[in-house]
């Protein structure tokens, strides 16, 4: 027998051995029980081999057959690539949707304001961004590419390191009109620290705690302070003069630049373990749009404006 003939009775064996009832695939595939039964009755036929034991009692009235549980992962794996050739054939061409997925921090702070400029390079191209903290999966929303922040490592997916940072203490010009300027990390005692929370410490984000160690200084209390999940939230709150955050430099450059906020103890070096990195599904690598992206976020990221 051809697979190509059997696709339609594969994949309702393929939904009847994950939901282990011809009824709840029957309600995936939107037809009748009895047209899923008859499909993996005719798969059985041309194969000559049950692949389902049927009981008529109990919780599990269908269970695999040894030769079936051997055979279904391959089949799965099937229909997953041809999902994705199905996928590759609709993005060939740099022309039609480009999906881009990036935290709503790194969009709000860094992507949305030079996005324009990769629009008015490929004006045939309409992008849909996905901002979202949340590690999506590529080939089931639909998402081409995407920018991601950690230690360079996710399952599934290419990464390519795209920016490092590092992380000083900012805060806004009118604070320190308020206040003494701090000229030395110590000073920082008595004003309000703003935590950054948007990223767990323990997969190494920089903390309030490790700055302070690094930088020598004593007697600074961290606690208490306002914390946020959301990094563009934290440099709004030094912004609006609420106390000193823990900025990250990417996040922060263009609030820095346009005198929003100001660097304090630029002589303290301290570079984030963690980066951004361009991520994307191996198998979609050549696709001419997602080529396009990757290299003009290559080219923003070296200008560093």
């Amino acid at each position: 027998m051809s697979a190509p003939e059997h696709l339609n009775a594969l994949r309702a064996f393929e939904a009847s051995a994950r939901h282990e009832s011809f009824s709840a695939a029957a309600s995936e595939l939107h037809v009748t029980p009895a047209a899923v039964g008859q499909l993996v009755r005719s798969l059985e036929e041309g194969l000559g081999t049950p692949l389902f034991h049927r009981g008529t009692s109990g919780r599990k009235r269908l269970v695999l057959t040894e030769a079936a549980q051997r055979a279904l992962p391959d089949i799965r794996a099937g229909f997953e690539r041809l999902s994705i050739g199905v996928a590759r054939l609709k993005e060939g061409s740099s022309a039609g949707v480009l999906t881009v997925t990036v935290s709503p921090a790194f969009a709000a702070k860094w992507l949305l304001p030079r996005l324009e400029r990769f629009q008015a390079a490929w004006p045939e191209l309409d992008v849909r961004l996905d901002a979202s903290t949340d590690l999506l999966d590529f080939a089931a929303r639909g998402v081409d590419i995407g920018v991601r922040y950690g230690a360079g490592s996710w399952p599934g997916l290419a990464a390519e390191k795209l920016l490092d940072e590092e992380v000083y203490p900012v805060c806004s010009p009118a604070l320190l009109r308020q206040n003494r300027r701090p000229r030395r990390p110590s000073d920082l005692r008595g004003l309000r620290l703003i935590h950054d929370r948007s990223v767990d410490a323990r997969l190494g984000f920089a903390t309030w705690d490790a700055w302070l160690e690094k930088a020598g200084a004593k007697g600074v209390e961290t606690q208490p302070g306002l914390r946020i999940n959301n990094s563009a939230s934290v440099l709004q709150a030094a912004i609006d003069g609420q106390g000193v955050a823990l900025a990250r430099s990417i996040m922060a450059h263009d609030d820095l630049a346009a005198g929003r906020l100001v660097r304090l103890f630029p002589e303290v070096e301290f570079p984030s373990a963690l980066a951004y990195y361009v991520v994307y599904r191996p198998e979609c690598a050549t696709l001419p749009k997602l080529v396009a992206f990757r290299d003009w976020l290559v080219r923003e990221a070296a200008k560093r404006t």
